[in-house]
């Protein structure tokens, strides 16, 4: 299939080829007919990826913040490959789609296939979408029509916020398509509108809708009018749906507005509200999100979580359904907004009539205009011809995250193993990250990649509740395998992994505890060899907070961070004391996500070892501190860039340019032991004990 995309970095377009997007529970696989172009969101889009890195940085305070403190902790070429890899990946274009339904995912029985759905789905003639961002579609509404239904649903949800009543006065400032759409929400709500832009066109078109208009570029004055307009006694609200870096709209609408009269911010707007402005009415000022109540809820939108109605009347399905039904009414007329229409294939070209001066309102991309079925294809070439290299192994990866991408395919590209498929559910990632490291093949169906008879290694980097489960197949299918940490997530799952591996011993097992494998823990280890008595060590992991709502907080899906990541320093413990644990406890702070702990080890030769895992810290700080204490010596490894001895002769420090966590080293190892058929570079048994370990420890209160 052929999707949309937009550099971050240059702001270029490109359509490109990828797989048909795998049909996950819960959502829908779409087959798109209609699409609709907001220009105002994508065209801010357009100019950010245009700008120099100097203006990205000045459009983004925060996180150029964000990129200097790194710099302080992790070093300047680590923070440029972070914020090259960023860059890098293209943004996929569009929120308004209509389409057929194609495919059903498990647990969702509200559409059937064939059904004729809206959706936020991208530019793309296959999208894959969650089942409470998809409404069907009325049979006397056509699909243009339907495909403006996710902008109309932002409108309805900036009036919503406003709380309109019969009879009362509104402007609408800016007279886009958000705009145009909210002109009518309000009459239909029986209001009077006045429509403000510079565009007489515009605001010839909104004077069509029944609104009351003030052209701007023939200089008329807004407050003066909203005056005349309300026979001086204020507006009642106002709808922002302008797009401006000026505070001036927030400024007129508190002028205009009467006492206690409402200023809803739908579009974008320079925010610096003036006391003065809102102090004498009590005005209040709100900023709209997107469609409605569940937008950025992971809960509702990702896992098909509904509101209850009784308590959320107004969820966004429920306002894409209420503005179809208004289409189905005719309370809604779109074809006046359509002024282009564009084949999908020359979507470039639509784009470039919008970063131009030729007039535009609603544009429309046509897919499939022939109505031809399109079979799916769920793997695609990336490159014609590829030399396959003898006696090196080839690798199959499942899953294309910012990780895999960054880190893990880098690292395997440097071992010049073969690099033959690369999965992803979505398609997108796969065909990027494959295009980029030279994959012979990407695919949105990950069975095909462990049970490919070429194919001697799989490499799982995927969402952490999939790793068993992949682990398994995979060896069943006598594959070697690499598995990003944690190799599981419960105790069942570490015992089905055993099992397996006990009837396939010729299958190796690594999983990415790669820290072990750094120059200066490798060095650590040398200085260590000596010791003539247990060791003590501390490690401070400055973890910082991550959300709630983020998947890796779940603990059905990624966890919890004592099992997805803090598993790396029970094995870097391991690794330095040399024997197994043979006692731990937790200590935790209270605290609703439980990743503020202390976990304290203790090993059979009577070593200790003490985590200090805490996400309550600064950024500022670097994230991770070693200090080793024994035979009157101690070792202390900062940010896996520096390492300082005391009181060890003929050792003062060793220090690098940048951080050197292992992975270079832990993928050649794994990659050696292949070709060479040697032991796995790290024992099996310590694999299962540091994950069992890990386990239990994310359980313990």
């Amino acid at each position: 299939m052929k999707q949309l995309l937009q550099s971050l970095k240059t702001g270029q377009l490109e359509i490109v080829d990828c797989p048909t997007p795998f049909c996950i529970p819960e959502n829908v696989v779409i087959q798109t007919t209609k699409s609709v172009i907001s220009a105002g969101t994508e065209k801010m889009l357009l100019e950010f990826g245009k700008a120099s890195y100097i203006a990205k940085a000045k459009q983004q305070p925060d996180k150029l913040k964000q990129v200097l403190d790194k710099v302080k902790t992790d070093g300047l070429l680590t923070t440029l490959e972070s914020v090259k890899s960023k860059l890098d990946k293209p943004l996929p274009l569009g929120y308004s789609n209509v389409g057929v339904v194609k495919k059903i995912g498990s647990g969702l029985s509200e559409f059937q296939v064939g059904d004729r759905i809206v959706s936020n789905g991208y530019h793309a003639e296959f999208v894959s979408v969650p089942k409470n961002l998809c409404a069907k579609i009325p049979e006397n509404v056509n699909d243009e029509a339907a495909a403006f239904t996710v902008l109309a649903a932002i409108a309805l949800q900036g009036v919503r916020l406003a709380n309109p009543t019969l009879g009362e006065s509104f402007v609408v400032t800016g007279l886009g398509l958000i705009g145009l759409l909210t002109v009518q929400l309000l009459k239909a709500q029986g209001c009077r509108v006045l429509g403000i832009d510079y565009d007489c066109v515009r605001c010839d078109l909104a004077s069509s809708f029944g609104a009351e208009v003030v052209d701007l570029s023939k200089g008329e004055d807004p407050v003066s009018v909203a005056d005349h307009f309300t026979g001086e006694r204020g507006i009642d609200g106002v709808l922002i749906t302008a797009s401006t870096k000026s505070n001036e709209p927030v400024h007129q609408a508190a002028q205009m507005c009467r006492k206690r009269g409402r200023i809803v911010l739908v579009g974008v707007a320079g925010i610096e509200l003036h006391r003065d402005d809102f102090y004498q009415k009590e005005l209040m000022f709100q900023v709209s999100c997107s469609y409605g109540p569940g937008r950025y809820d992971k809960n509702y939108e990702e896992k098909g979580h509904d509101y209850p109605i009784g308590f959320v009347r107004w969820t966004e399905q429920r306002n894409f359904e209420a503005v179809l039904d208004m289409m189905a009414e005719g309370k809604l007329d779109l074809k006046p907004l359509i002024t282009h229409r564009f084949p999908f294939d020359d979507a470039i070209q639509a784009y470039d009539l919008i970063s131009g001066n030729e007039p535009s309102l609603g544009i429309i991309l046509e897919y499939n205009q022939e109505g031809k079925y399109i079979q799916p294809e769920t793997t695609i070439p990336l490159v014609s011809k590829i030399k396959k290299i003898e006696g090196v192994p080839t690798f199959g990866f499942i899953g294309a995250g910012n990780f895999a991408g960054s880190i893990l395919i880098p690292a395997f590209k440097k071992q010049k193993v073969n690099l033959k498929t690369i999965a992803s559910s979505g398609g997108l990632s796969g065909t990027l990250n494959g295009k980029k490291y030279g994959f012979q093949q990407t695919t949105t169906d990950s069975e095909s990649v462990y049970k490919d008879s070429e194919t001697d290694a799989v490499v799982i980097t995927t969402r952490h509740n999939t790793h068993a489960e992949l682990v398994i197949k995979a060896i069943e299918n006598d594959k070697h395998v690499f598995v990003e940490k944690p190799l599981a997530l419960t105790l069942d799952e570490l015992d089905a992994i055993r099992s397996t591996i006990t009837k396939h011993p010729s299958s190796m097992l690594m999983v990415g505890f790669n820290r072990r494998f750094s120059p200066l823990v490798i060095k650590m280890k040398e200085l260590l060899s000596a010791a003539n008595s247990p060791v003590s060590m501390v490690m401070t992991v400055n973890a910082g907070a991550i959300p709630i709502d983020n998947w890796i907080q779940d603990l059905a899906v990624g966890g919890g961070r004592i099992v997805g990541e803090a598993c790396h320093f029970i094995d870097l413990f391991c690794h330095l004391a040399g024997l197994p644990i043979s006692n731990y406890q937790r200590i935790s702070m209270d605290s609703s996500t439980n990743d503020t702990v202390t976990l304290q080890l203790i090993f059979e030769n009577g070593s200790i070892g003490t985590i200090h895992y805490f996400s309550n810290g600064s950024r500022a700080l670097s994230k991770e501190r070693l200090e080793v204490f024994f035979d009157g010596k101690i070792l202390q490894l900062d940010n896996f860039k520096q390492l300082k001895g005391f009181g060890t002769p003929g050792f003062d420090k060793m220090k690098f340019f940048c951080q050197d966590k292992g992975q270079l080293n832990c993928t050649a190892a794994f990659v050696n032991a292949i070709q060479q058929g040697k032991t796995p570079p790290i024992p099996i048994e310590e694999i299962l004990e540091v994950s069992r370990i890990s386990i239990e420890l994310s359980k313990k209160g």
